[in-house]
């Protein structure tokens, strides 16, 4: 296992019950014993707006990082709404992967349909160049949302 992946597992599993957790930066890259801007990629990369977390830093002596999971239940057609603005003009793979995993972690979508949905996104499926392939997965996204905003079904 990747040590990105592995620093995202650990911080996913002190959320526990929780939808606010506070770290150090330094004593995280301490912990896992490699420099700071590891943990910024890990940030920058994995807990996003796009896979439904937001993060806040405060740098200097007392600084930290405070991770936010956002709450798909307390204001989904909110939220939905902005991501889907957020994909405009398109999404990558691995962030529109990110946003599934995290709808499926949620409960608002199954797992087969995170599977379906996934293999439908994929690059080798949309065989297309970039920024075309992008664009097209973004297009699928804004469905989803709609989709899933809707109250008749």
């Amino acid at each position: 296992m990747s040590l990105v992946t592995e620093i995202e597992k650990y911080l996913k599993k002190l959320f526990g019950n929780r939808d606010v957790i506070e770290v150090q930066r330094n004593e995280l890259a301490e912990f896992f014993n490699c420099v700071p801007s590891q943990i910024n990629y890990v940030l920058s990369t994995r807990f996003t707006p796009a896979h439904g977390y937001l993060v806040e830093s405060r740098r200097g002596g007392g600084g930290y990082v405070r991770i936010i999971k956002l709450s798909w239940n307390v204001i989904p057609q909110y939220f939905l709404k902005e991501l889907s603005e957020d994909v405009r003009p398109g999404i990558s793979q691995q962030d529109a992967e990110g946003v599934l995993k995290r709808l499926f972690e949620d409960e608002l979508i199954t797992n087969r349909e995170y599977n379906i949905l996934k293999a439908i996104m994929d690059r080798d499926t949309l065989a297309l160049n970039l920024p075309e392939r992008d664009m097209i997965r973004a297009r699928i996204m804004q469905a989803l949302f709609t989709t899933l905003c809707r109250d008749d079904f």
